[in-house]
């Protein structure tokens, strides 16, 4: 937050604001006060079509079943996968061409690893083969 403040405001203006924001009367002839600022920076989650990742809590099981997601479009199985608790998801072009799967819904599930059935814990890496339908 400081350093946004820093570079959207002028200087005079960020020592200005510190003064007022501690408290503080502004020094004359524009001479600046020391203040100590604390920031506290939060860890973002990043969300992208390939993978998602998301913290196990308490209230889930330490081991999940995989589902069976063959034959469904790749946004179902996606769906299918972190609905049963599975969100380290990564995708494959099961055609070999390395194409990305832009639109998830124009691709047909043709495998999946681990195997339905599978009972893994909640952070194993769960790969989804897709093609084009």
């Amino acid at each position: 937050m400081a350093k946004f403040v820093q570079a959207a405001l002028p200087v005079v203006g960020v020592a200005a604001f510190l003064a007022v924001a501690c408290n503080a009367a502004p020094q004359p002839g524009g001479t600046s006060t020391t203040t100590t600022i604390e920031t506290v920076t939060a860890t973002a989650t990043q969300s992208a079509t390939a993978t998602v990742s998301a913290p196990v809590s308490a209230g889930q099981p330490a081991t999940i079943k995989v589902p069976d997601v063959s034959g469904m479009n790749h946004q179902d199985a996606q769906d299918a996968m972190q609905a049963a608790g599975l969100y380290n998801l990564r995708e494959v072009d099961s055609s070999g061409k390395k194409r990305m799967m832009i639109i998830d819904r124009n691709w047909c599930q043709t495998g999946q690893d681990p195997k339905p059935g599978t009972v893994v814990s909640a952070g194993t890496v769960v790969t989804l083969y897709a093609d084009k339908c």
